[in-house]
């Protein structure tokens, strides 16, 4: 690893990369109103896709953020898209029954295919690409596995998908750090703060009002619905939106006893030559590996960096403490990169799920849509999507995932005091053969 004084590069900014392209927006000034039929807590995918449906549906919407519009995970994220439901179709059948199984691992697909043609139709310009995933098999018995699922794909869930030995390798990525692998050609990547302002100004249009740095700090029942304080003043809401996923806090204890916040760390590399980019990503495919503390990475949509990600930390803010880790990473998967720069590093939080599943649903009269579990640039956006359809009452609404028990467990309150304990052990259990 070379020297912090060297990791640097000179223009270094400790902010998402993508935010070169797509800073985060200064929104008109917006008086608070004293009521209006929909308040949405929250301005990522979730909250903007909700309010893009109650907006054109004839509600008057209000969203609030604490930070600017899409601050948090929206435009921090690795801009990967996959069919994104985590549980195999054997443990979920395990517990609903193979019929719910197939229609909640069917949520992924649909999201998939969902997310292309709305930026298409929306014509919304974030770099969207069908490029393929390579997912890297980081030792043997995982390649193994991997071809035993391509294999055994439950009918009606089959995607398009090839494994790739590793003789085969370097025409996929140009290391010898990995077993092999797999294709999946239908995933893509984008420009997650790109994608996040085109629903902002889609939002907008809408008719929908957003106001950012005017966090809401009370929600309480009332006869007619909700009243949400704010800094600003009190709001009066028929029905209020929770769509904070990783930056859930003390204004929804219930919420937050059920989501688990987690670091996702990225950086990005100085330009680097054409030849290069070609050498190590000849196909400029998103990747990911089948480590449990999972290393994801891409080229930049200009294919000039390689944008690399992972979870190096447990409560780290400071990307200039992340950096090095996840430098020392990628040189040990390519060792070209060994004196290549870092131009951008930051951080972002993720929300996992005790039973590693995003959940829809109601809960005390509150919409709710989270728990993406790292998979939310499509997850995000389609169940924030149907959250809006089923506030307006609209049967296409519905999902496979609305009723499904959301879990806590003892003791948990929002600070997991578990995650140190648990990141070190599947750092271990990454490091065996198995």
């Amino acid at each position: 690893m070379p020297p912090t004084d060297t990791l640097f590069a000179p223009d270094y900014k400790d902010q998402p990369y993508w935010w070169d392209g797509a800073p985060r927006p200064q929104l008109p000034p917006v008086t608070l109103p004293t009521r209006t039929d929909v308040l949405i807590v929250g301005s990522g995918y979730t909250g903007l896709s909700a309010a893009l449906q109650t907006a054109r549906g004839g509600r008057a919407t209000l969203v609030l953020d604490a930070e600017e519009a899409g601050w948090g995970c929206s435009s921090r994220n690795g801009g990967q898209i996959s069919t994104s439901i985590k549980p195999s179709f054997e443990e979920l059948a395990a517990k609903y029954g193979g019929e719910r199984a197939h229609a909640i691992l069917k949520e992924g697909h649909n999201a998939l295919a969902w997310i292309g043609d709305f930026i298409r139709n929306e014509a919304i310009d974030c770099q969207f690409e069908r490029v393929g995933r390579f997912h890297a098999a980081h030792n043997s018995a995982q390649y193994e596995l991997l071809a035993k699922r391509l294999a055994k794909q439950p009918a009606g869930l089959e995607v398009e998908a090839h494994m790739v030995p590793r003789a085969e390798q370097h025409g996929e990525l140009g290391t010898d750090a990995y077993h092999g692998g797999a294709v999946f050609a239908q995933h893509a990547a984008l420009d997650p703060a790109r994608f996040h302002q085109g629903l902002l100004d889609r939002a907008l249009a809408a008719g929908a009002a957003v106001i950012a740095r005017c966090p809401a700090t009370g929600i309480e029942r009332d006869v007619a619905g909700f009243r949400v304080t704010t800094p600003q003043g009190v709001v009066a809401a028929r029905n209020v939106i929770i769509a904070t996923n990783g930056y859930t806090g003390a204004l929804t204890p219930w919420f937050r006893r059920r989501v688990i916040p987690i670091g996702s760390y990225i950086i990005a590399t100085e330009p680097l030559s054409p030849a290069l980019m070609g050498k190590l990503m000849p196909r400029a495919r998103v990747v990911s590996d089948t480590r449990k503390l999972v290393y994801y990475y891409r080229p930049s949509p200009d294919r000039r960096r390689i944008l690399f990600g992972g979870r190096v930390a447990y409560k780290e803010t400071d990307p200039k403490v992340s950096a090095p880790r996840l430098h020392a990473e990628m040189v040990r998967i390519f060792p070209e990169l060994a004196t290549a720069r870092v131009s951008h590093s930051w951080v972002g939080f993720v929300a996992y799920t005790f039973d590693t599943m995003p959940h829809v649903g109601i809960q005390d009269g509150l919409h709710y849509a989270m728990g993406y579990c790292g998979s939310g640039a499509s997850l995000a956006s389609y169940f924030g999507m149907r959250m809006g359809q089923q506030l307006l009452g609209l049967k296409e609404g519905r999902t496979a995932l609305d009723g499904l028990t959301f879990q806590t467990r003892p003791l948990y309150y929002g600070d997991p005091w578990f995650l140190a304990a648990s990141i070190m052990y599947y750092r271990w259990r990454d490091k065996q053969n198995r």
